[in-house]
């Protein structure tokens, strides 16, 4: 028993302590969460992949409930990841970003935020974004 609490234990730091909030090139981040307020309220999903050390492109899509004139939103987007560049802690990090695309109601949407990611473990964590369209939910390190 008394080694199963060490195996445990053992696992359970390395993961917490070796969490990446963004790792640069190559990074894939799936973010599912909610919208607060912008274009409407609803569930977003979007995914981010690392260019460089800074910057990130990605693209998503928000189905709003409670906007008749936008029932959905289709982005791209991109973010310079302030992280690394600011030697904040690994399993932090903070991006202003922009993202363009389609609302239903043949407009165009643009959306200015700046957002923070928190990673509990190596594979999950959390994020919120605020700006013009706001946001909290959840990020998964793929």
């Amino acid at each position: 028993m008394k080694r199963f609490k060490l195996f445990f234990l053992f696992i359970f730091f390395t993961t917490v302590v070796f969490s990446q909030s963004y790792d640069g090139k190559g990074d894939i981040k799936l973010n599912i969460g909610y919208d607060l307020y912008g274009f409407g309220n609803g569930i977003r999903a979007n995914i981010d992949y690392g260019l460089t050390d800074l910057f990130s492109v990605g693209a998503g899509a928000s189905y709003y409930f409670s906007n008749p004139d936008n029932d959905y939103y289709l982005y791209g987007r991109t973010a310079i990841h302030l992280g690394l560049l600011l030697d904040f802690p690994s399993k932090f990090d903070l991006y202003p970003s922009i993202q363009v695309g389609y609302l239903s109601s043949n407009d165009v949407g643009f959306d200015a935020f700046i957002g923070a990611k928190y990673f509990f473990t190596d594979k999950v964590g959390v994020y919120a974004e605020i700006g013009r369209n706001g946001s909290i939910g959840l990020s998964i390190n793929l």
